[in-house]
């Protein structure tokens, strides 16, 4: 592999969980291609966290958020590779629990301008998940809020 490269990543995520069921996207693309995330995504510039949430739990999952609570802000440092270079990603979360939300959930999202990364999201039985199947900051988030999950 060619040198490795460093990026910093900023976003906002959403915590909908219901039942001891989590509410997670299945990712497009990038680092986390194929796993279970967090739904949330990108501050674009200039634009406040709370509106970052609602404006990405719209686009990923089809939900309003009415009310939510900060709940956490992380990160995690990783490796992974992309077009045979190394990147090393320190990826920063704002996480918000959502409280209250309308619409319902959209299972299956079609990728455009504004949706890229994103197949559609489903509530998961938490105790189901494997650490495999998640991103690193929904594993983080998880472990967190006091979930063990399973190798």
């Amino acid at each position: 592999m060619s040198n490795k490269k460093n990026v910093s990543h900023i976003g906002v995520y959403g915590i909908l969980i219901d039942n001891n069921r989590i509410l997670l996207i299945k990712k497009v693309g990038g680092p986390y291609d194929g796993m279970l995330d967090l739904p949330g995504g990108t501050i674009e510039f200039g634009e406040v966290p709370e509106k970052t949430l609602k404006r990405e739990m719209l686009e990923e999952t089809g939900i309003l958020v009415e009310d939510y609570k900060l709940f956490d802000a992380n990160s995690v440092v990783f490796e992974y590779s992309h077009h045979e270079q190394s990147i090393c990603i320190h990826h920063l979360g704002i996480f918000y629990t959502i409280l209250n939300y309308e619409n319902n959930i959209q299972t299956d999202l079609k990728i455009d301008e504004k949706n890229n990364d994103s197949k559609g999201c489903q509530f998961y039985h938490i105790e189901s998940l494997q650490k495999h199947q998640l991103s690193k900051i929904a594993l983080l988030e998880l472990e967190k809020l006091g979930y063990h999950i399973k190798d």
